[in-house]
């Protein structure tokens, strides 16, 4: 199937200093795109190319078949959702909405109706006579995106859309986001550096890092078998033990385990590490975070963690045992 979005070989750089390198993407229609990485690592450089605020210095943007790399904004079928929203702030939240069928010169009773319609499918239908003052950040992010949706784009572009809200918040509109997005089946690309609101909301999560893409699937797949030593860390927490290979395994400070050949280092992820195995360990650091402990615990000179339950009564300084489940191990190359 041809896909709604392909990027070729983009490369862009600011002054001497590449930001892409090479990247290429392909998006389906109808996906949920997380593009995630840390500060620097080209992901809102690539968004504004896909949304046309840059042209790249090298390589190609197809959006349905057609190049829209050299296009302006406003010809290519994307809209755009940035983080501080900009709302007009003397409209009312319908005026807003409708304000993209404004300027296409729809009259204004069509498009009232048609704001209307789309403020009812965000859960805003009683917000069409109120100024943004009025409404409460999580409101005002969804009056924003009523009116990227309302001009029926291809792609809907989310600039960190979610980074001014507070952690609840931010959690709420995280389905909000994935729900509406069913609803009107557009494909968003959604850019953040914060890895569980990818895993929640992608279908398809691309990470990022030094300008190139590093991994790029499910997020199940990219978490509990990352292709690259660093999204193994980046992608949640991880212990990563180096070693050297021995027949078909690999031998590390704190033992042998099996892995596949041409495996350099094993990642264990946290919750994968229990009491009450055969590895003696101290344990050097406990916080409680709710629903459970992170611990940091010394083995044989590595620092391991484990995600242990909220219950658990440990305290730095005790010698425990712990247990690795090796089938979760995560085999890393050179």
């Amino acid at each position: 199937m041809t896909p709604l979005v392909a990027i070729a070989n983009i490369s862009h750089s600011f002054g001497a200093g590449p930001v892409l390198s090479g990247v290429s993407l392909s998006l389906a229609r109808g996906s949920y795109t997380v593009l995630l990485g840390p500060s620097g690592s080209g992901k809102t450089t690539l968004l504004s190319i896909l949304g046309g605020f840059l042209a790249p210095d090298e390589g190609s943007v197809l959006i349905n078949g057609v190049d829209c790399t050299r296009l302006a904004p406003a010809r290519r079928p994307t809209a755009t959702v940035f983080q501080d929203y900009a709302l007009f702030p003397h409209l009312t939240a319908g005026a807003n909405v409708g304000f993209g069928l404004r300027m296409k010169g729809v009259a204004r009773t069509e498009r009232d109706g048609r704001a209307r319609t789309m403020l009812e499918v965000v859960g805003l239908a009683a917000a069409f006579h109120k100024k943004p003052h009025q409404l409460s950040g999580g409101q005002r992010q969804r009056v924003a995106l009523a009116r990227a949706l309302l001009v029926e784009p291809a792609v809907l572009l989310l600039d960190e859309p979610l980074g001014a809200l507070d952690l609840k918040l931010r959690r709420q509109m995280q389905d909000e986001l994935k729900a509406i997005q069913r609803r009107v089946g557009t494909a968003f690309v959604h850019v953040t550096h914060d890895q569980e609101e990818a895993m929640a909301l992608a279908d398809h999560l691309v990470v990022m890092n030094n300008g190139q893409i590093e991994d790029q699937g499910p997020p199940e797949r990219v978490y509990h078998r990352p292709q690259t030593r660093f999204t193994a860390t980046f992608m949640g927490e991880s212990t990563v033990l180096s070693g050297h290979t021995i027949r078909d395994g690999i031998d590390t400070p704190i033992g042998w385990f099996p892995a596949p050949p041409g495996t350099a280092a094993l990642a264990i992820r946290p919750e994968h590490v229990a009491l009450g195995g055969s590895i003696p360990a101290r344990i050097t650091d406990v916080v409680f975070q709710g629903s459970f402990k992170r611990v940091s615990a010394d083995v044989a000179g590595v620092s391991i963690l484990a995600r242990l339950p909220a219950e658990t009564m440990v305290s730095p300084g005790d010698m425990v045992k712990l247990a690795i489940d090796t089938r979760h191990m995560i085999p890393l190359r050179a």
